[in-house]
């Protein structure tokens, strides 16, 4: 009858086991749930009201710039709920390291196969087996513990800052493609016009059939040249809709607001942008949090060089008697000393020391290399700028020498098509200063164009259900 307590108190225990919850993934759902995606979402407004940063309208309604997008983006975007996803992990991380070894319970039953007369042959053993943990491993298993979630945790940011940096990326390539399209049409409309003037001096007999011949390959060339600028904005488009997590379909109806590849950002000193990236970057974070995680492994390593002890009361009944023990058990630490672990755990505190190292190593060589090309891209568009100036200048003196009748429409449109030329090339000059405040941006890891707070980044998912879904 003594077995019922034990047996109560075993069934008391079971009763509080979490119990499993299937949560089966469904292609052709996480599928429509993806393709349904859009920016008239309820929850994406109510999210982008709720982090809206100073400067940004309020109204729902407001065209969608970087700003606006970026704040999409992290509602959307999957690579965030990866990142939550493995926060989750490392949280429940700390749960577990926190967890203090279960007692065990032991049942041993005998049989005297030659008991006195009128004595039970039975024997029934109750034993239990209380560990207890010494020299503060559980406080050490959790810093570690902790630290790593600190570590996931600033690994959301670093996913947030790569979202972001991916949508400007993406936003500049439409940007810049939108507008050589542009270009690119009044090249060809010019040139069209070059040709028509050509083909009356040809039917007038003032110039010969092949110029006319090389200004129509010139003209079918530069159709091919538009033709591929607007094959260009499509992709960039949909380049825009991926970058923010969306399907293409999703940017129907909605203006994007572009000329971001005119914003050039104020002074940059090189001391300061330096050493905002060296304290404060998501991913030196996350390597200075694992460096700490290896400390408290090192000191959970040299903790188990104490043995922890165990304590052992129990019971016997014993062919009618009651016999009560109590044990005490202890690991005796004479054939190692936790020697090896030890020497790993170092040997791993060592390594993550040298990766923080080599990452600040990087970070630096990041940084100034960013800053060079910064500085180049500025004086190759100064040269655009100063070449298309002289070509405005230009075209302004033929207009009037047109105007007054001492040139001819073939010199004028000649002057149109060089000036859209060098427009161009200002065009790229300007992309490449856009892409080298860009890489600018990577090395910081915050906003150069606009100089800006980095909007909040969502630790939770902030779609409902979006935890395991689209």
């Amino acid at each position: 009858m003594r077995l019922i307590p034990c047996l109560a108190v075993s069934l008391v225990s079971l009763a509080g086991c979490a119990a499993y919850t299937p949560k089966p993934i469904v292609p052709s759902e996480t599928l429509s749930r993806l393709e349904s995606r859009t920016l008239d979402d309820p929850g994406l407004k109510e999210f982008i009201e709720r982090n809206r940063p100073r400067g940004l309208p309020e109204s729902p309604t407001a065209p969608w710039d970087l700003r606006r997008l970026t704040l999409a983006a992290f509602y959307y975007h999957p690579d965030l709920d990866v990142a939550r996803a493995e926060w989750d992990v490392a949280r429940a991380g700390v749960i577990s390291a926190g967890q203090r070894p279960n007692p065990r319970v032991g049942f041993a039953p005998g049989f005297n196969a030659g008991p006195a007369s009128g004595i039970s042959p039975w024997i029934f053993g109750f034993s239990l087996d209380v560990p207890l943990e010494t020299a503060g491993k559980r406080g050490y298993r959790v810093a570690r513990a902790g630290h790593l979630a600190r570590a996931a945790r600033s690994n959301i940011a670093a996913a947030a800052w790569k979202v972001r940096s991916r949508l400007r990326s993406r936003m500049l390539e439409l940007d810049t493609a939108v507008q050589v399209a542009a270009l690119r049409e009044r090249q060809r409309a010019i040139e069209a016009e070059f040709v028509g003037a050509l083909e009356n001096r040809l039917a007038a007999g003032e110039v010969s059939r092949p110029e006319v011949t090389l200004a129509r390959i010139s003209l079918d060339r530069t159709v091919l040249l538009a033709w591929e600028a607007g094959k260009r904005v499509a992709e960039a488009r949909v380049a825009v809709a991926g970058a923010v997590g969306l399907p293409v379909a999703a940017l129907e109806g909605h203006d994007l607001v572009l000329g971001l590849v005119n914003e050039l950002p104020a002074a940059l000193p090189p001391a300061a942008v330096r050493r905002e990236a060296l304290l404060n970057r998501p991913d030196i974070l996350a390597s200075l949090a694992g460096y700490e995680a290896a400390q408290s492994s090192l000191q959970l390593e040299i903790a188990r060089q104490y043995p922890d002890l165990h304590l052992g009361p129990g019971y016997t009944w014993d062919q009618g008697d009651d016999k009560w023990f109590m044990s005490l058990s202890v690991t005796l630490p004479v054939l190692n000393r936790n020697q090896g672990p030890i020497a790993e755990a170092e040997a791993r505190r060592a390594e993550s020391a040298a990766r923080f190292t080599a990452l600040q190593s990087r970070v630096i060589g990041e940084v100034d290399r960013a800053l060079a090309g910064y500085r180049e891209s500025l004086g190759k568009l100064e040269a655009a700028e100063t070449l298309l100036a002289a070509q405005r200048s230009r075209r302004q003196a033929e207009q009037e020498l047109f105007r007054a009748g001492e040139t001819d429409r073939l010199t004028l449109l000649g002057g149109r098509l060089e000036f859209e030329a060098d427009a161009l090339a200002r065009l790229e000059a300007l992309a490449e200063v856009q892409r080298a405040v860009g890489l600018l941006e990577d090395a910081v890891q915050r906003p150069l164009v606009p100089a800006e707070e980095f909007p909040p980044v969502p630790e939770q998912p902030p779609r409902s259900g979006a935890g395991g879904s689209p």
